[in-house]
């Protein structure tokens, strides 16, 4: 059945008559996640969270429609891991201007980008454009932060960890190595303690931190913990979607 929310599956005859409220953009990544899981990791969460809560919003009746995820994000501290793909934030802001653009070309004046990489940071390329471009809603959410994840997993990490690896075993488990030919995802810290904490920040150059390149032990991870917290973070976003539709971008504050 074809998914008329989905921008790549639907076609000219359902997309001409058709006035959307929201597009939602997928971002994602190009990179090694340990050894077990593939380097499309990000992109196929994205692509999967933005579609089933775009389905849950359609449901809804708020006319959502997804773009097709953008499958390269900013990887400066892995630009030694063999094949992990950088896409500087300069280059970044330019393709969401000429996204913007588009949409704003047709009419489309509200959209969300959906980042699912950590080195992804998108507020200072949305004030900016916001401000060239006011006639249009820009905001963005990270959909591993839409739910405390440390309720439903028990050992913490940030990438190819225990969350990642259960949601990749319900949505991909093809793709997914045997977790005997994981590595464990332990990583090293900075020595100095504010970079280690949340209000300082450094780049971490992964090839020093990681050694199968990971963080955070994936051992514990099954289908049945990605499809719980799959469910719980797409019904959470999809609600946002739906609040978003029904806005009134002249009219956003209380």
């Amino acid at each position: 059945m074809k998914r008329p929310y989905v921008l790549s599956e639907t076609n000219w005859k359902n997309v001409k008559d058709q006035d959307y409220e929201l597009a939602v953009l997928p971002w994602g990544a190009t990179e090694a996640h340990n050894y077990h899981l593939p380097f499309g990791t990000d992109n196929i969460e994205s692509e999967k969270i933005a579609i089933e809560s775009a389905k849950l919003a359609w449901e809804q009746k708020a006319r959502v429609i997804v773009l097709p995820t953008i499958p390269f994000g900013v990887n400066t501290g892995q630009k030694d891991i063999k094949l992990t793909i950088n896409l500087n934030p300069s280059t970044q802001a330019i393709i969401l201007k000429d996204i913007i653009e588009s949409l704003i070309h047709h009419k489309v004046y509200k959209l969300l980008i959906l980042n699912g990489h950590g080195d992804n940071d998108f507020r200072q390329m949305i004030r900016e454009l916001g401000y060239k471009y006011p006639q249009i809603f820009i905001g963005t959410c990270n959909w591993y932060q839409a739910t405390e994840k440390e309720k439903k997993f028990e050992k913490p990490g940030d990438h190819a960890d225990e969350m990642e690896t259960s949601l990749m075993l319900f949505l991909a488990p093809e793709l997914v190595l045997p977790l005997d030919e994981a590595g464990d995802g332990s990583y090293k810290k900075f020595r100095i303690k504010a970079f280690n904490e949340d209000w300082a920040w450094a780049e971490r150059e992964w090839s020093k931190v990681t050694a199968d390149t990971g963080i955070g032990n994936p051992k514990k991870a099954d289908k049945d913990k990605g499809e719980r917290y799959f469910n719980a973070v797409t019904e959470k976003i999809s609600k946002l979607l739906i609040e978003l539709t029904k806005a009134d971008i002249e009219d956003m504050y209380e």
